[in-house]
C-alpha cells in the first residue's frame, strides 16, 4: 500500500483492502455500488479501525485496477454517511465513532432440531403444501386484481373472502355464516386475542379453558387482561358442573375434536353447553382447528350452527395448508361484531389484502377443496400407520380418541413407566415426544398422577416409513 500510516495502521489498511478486490472485479454498472458496500462493511466490521488513514484516492484506484473516480465517489459518499472524515489536504480516515455492524438475526421459529423422529403434535406436513396450485392464483390475482384493492381493507377481510368463506363454512362445517360476521384474521392466536378484548372491554375478566388443552390460551388470553380457569374435560367434553362452579360466563372448547383428548363432543353435551351459556348470557368459544379432518366418517358439524348467537366460530389454514400463512377466520354473534371489528382496526388495520384476494381465488375455484382431499388421504395412511407400529412394538397399548386429526393419545402398559423415566430415555435416544400430562392447566390435572404412559403423538408430517422407524425406535430406547 502507498499510504503514509503506522505499522499497524497499515497492516489494518491491507487487510482491508483484501475485502475490497472481489467489489473492484463486479460488473461495471454495480462497480461502484460494491466498492461502497465492501469499504462500508470493512469500516463497520473493525477491520478498517478508527482513526485508520486511508490511502488517496489515486493510490487506491491503481492498486484495485479502477478508476479514480469510483474510489472518489465512494469515499464522498462513506463520508458524507459518517463512516469516513476527510479534510482539505489531511486524507481521508476512519470516522472515530462508527457503530459495528448489527448482529445477523436469530431464527427463534419452533423446531425440533437434531431429532430421529419428531412426534410432536400440531404440525401438518408442509411437504402437501400446494405450490402449483397456490402460484396459478397469485398469477390470477396479479392479474385481475383491480388497483384500488391494494389500499387499506376492510378490516373484517375482503368482501370477495368473506362471500367465499361463508359459502366453503356452510357447506363443510354446518356453520350458520352470515358474510357480514366474518373477520379475517392471522390464525386462530389473532381470532383469540380479539375475543379476549372483547371480553374484557364488556368487563369480563375470566374465561373457561379446557384442561387438559391448548396451553397457548393462558398466554394469549392473559395478553388481552383476561385469566384464563381451567374447567375438566370428561368423556363427553367440558364437564357442566365445574363449568358452572368455576363462575366464568365465557368458554373455549374444541367440541369437534377435542385438544389433545381427541374426544368428539356428545349430543347431549352440546345442548347442556348451549343451555349453559344461555343462562349466563355468556358467549362459547370454539376453535375448530381440524373439524374437516374425520376419518371414519363425515364430520360432526359445528357447534355454532345450533345456536349462532351465543357461540363465536374459529379456523384457519394451519392443519391444512400450512401455519406460515398466518391466515384464518373469526364468526361472531351479531351482538359481537362492532367490538371486534374495531378491536381489528386498531391492532392492524386489516389482513394483507393480496393474501386475501389469492386466498379467495383458491377457495372460489375449488382448489381448497382438492387440497382437503389430498390431506385427508395422507393423514388417514399415516395414523393407520402410527396405529399399526404401536401395536406392533407396544404390545398392549391403546388408542383412544376418535379417527380425527392430526394426533392421537397412546396409552401404554405401565410396565414401560413411569413416565419421566420413559420420557428421558426416549428424548436420548433423539425421538420427540410429549405427554398427555404437559397439557394440562391445573396442578393434578389429567394425566398428572397416571402410572401408564400417556402419549400425544402427532403424525400429519411424519411419513408412513418414518412413522414405523420411530416407533421403533422409541421402543427400543423404552425398553433398552
Amino acid at each position: 500500500m502507498r499510504a503514509t500510516q503506522s505499522d499497524a495502521g497499515e497492516d489494518a489498511a491491507s487487510a482491508a483492502w483484501e475485502l475490497l478486490l472481489p467489489a473492484a472485479s463486479a460488473p461495471a454498472r454495480t462497480r461502484g455500488r460494491s466498492l461502497q458496500a465492501a469499504l462500508r462493511e470493512a469500516v463497520r466490521s473493525g477491520r478498517l479501525a478508527p482513526g485508520t488513514r486511508l490511502p488517496s484516492s489515486r493510490d487506491l484506484a491503481a492498486d484495485l485496477g479502477v478508476s479514480r473516480g469510483l474510489v472518489t465517489e465512494a469515499y464522498e459518499q462513506l463520508t458524507a454517511e459518517g463512516y469516513l472524515r476527510s479534510g482539505r489536504g489531511a486524507g481521508t480516515w476512519v470516522g472515530a465513532a462508527v457503530r459495528a455492524a448489527p448482529p445477523r438475526a436469530h431464527d427463534l421459529a419452533p423446531r425440533s432440531p437434531g431429532t430421529r423422529a419428531d412426534f410432536v403434535p400440531g404440525t401438518p406436513d408442509l411437504a402437501l403444501f400446494p405450490r402449483s396450485a397456490w402460484a396459478a392464483a397469485q398469477r390470477g390475482v396479479l392479474a385481475e386484481l383491480p388497483h384500488q384493492e391494494l389500499g387499506y381493507p376492510d378490516p373484517r377481510g375482503l368482501p370477495r373472502l368473506r362471500t367465499a368463506l361463508a359459502e366453503l363454512l356452510a357447506r363443510r362445517r354446518g356453520v350458520v355464516a352470515d358474510p357480514e360476521r366474518i373477520v379475517v384474521v392471522s390464525g386462530v392466536a389473532q381470532a383469540t386475542t380479539l375475543l379476549g378484548f372483547a371480553l374484557h372491554a364488556r368487563g369480563v375478566r375470566t374465561v373457561g379453558v379446557e384442561d387438559p388443552g391448548s396451553p397457548q390460551h393462558d398466554t394469549l388470553y392473559a395478553a388481552a387482561g383476561v385469566r384464563a380457569v381451567p374447567v375438566p374435560v370428561d368423556g363427553e367434553g367440558v364437564a357442566l358442573e365445574p363449568l358452572r362452579a368455576s363462575g366464568v360466563r365465557a368458554v373455549v372448547t374444541t367440541p369437534a375434536h377435542q385438544f389433545p383428548t381427541g374426544i368428539a363432543c356428545s349430543a347431549r353435551r352440546r345442548a347442556g353447553l348451549l343451555d349453559w351459556a344461555r343462562s349466563v348470557d355468556g358467549i362459547v368459544l370454539e376453535d375448530d382447528y381440524d373439524g374437516d379432518f374425520r376419518y371414519d366418517r363425515a364430520p360432526v358439524g359445528a357447534l355454532q350452527g345450533l345456536d349462532p348467537d351465543h357461540v363465536a366460530y374459529t379456523g384457519s389454514v394451519s392443519k391444512s395448508l400450512a401455519p406460515g400463512l398466518r391466515l384464518g377466520w373469526l364468526l361472531v354473534p351479531e351482538s359481537w361484531t362492532e367490538d371486534v371489528v374495531e378491536r381489528k382496526r386498531t391492532m392492524d388495520l386489516g389482513h394483507p389484502a393480496l393474501d386475501q384476494a389469492l386466498f379467495a381465488r383458491f377457495l372460489e375455484r375449488g382448489d381448497y377443496d382438492r387440497q382437503l382431499r389430498r390431506c385427508q388421504r395422507a393423514y388417514r395412511e399415516r395414523r393407520d400407520a402410527l396405529v399399526a407400529a404401536l401395536e406392533a412394538h407396544f404390545p398392549g397399548s391403546r388408542v383412544s380418541g376418535i379417527a380425527a386429526g392430526l394426533h392421537v393419545i397412546a396409552t401404554l402398559p405401565e410396565r414401560y413407566g413411569p413416565e419421566e423415566r420413559f420420557l428421558a430415555r426416549v428424548a436420548a435416544s433423539g425421538v420427540a415426544v410429549r405427554p398427555l400430562s404437559a397439557y394440562a392447566h391445573a396442578p393434578g390435572g389429567q394425566g398428572a398422577e397416571a402410572k401408564e404412559v400417556r402419549l400425544v403423538l402427532g403424525y400429519a408430517h411424519v411419513p408412513p416409513a418414518r412413522i414405523a422407524e420411530g416407533v421403533r425406535l422409541m421402543a427400543q430406547a423404552a425398553t433398552g
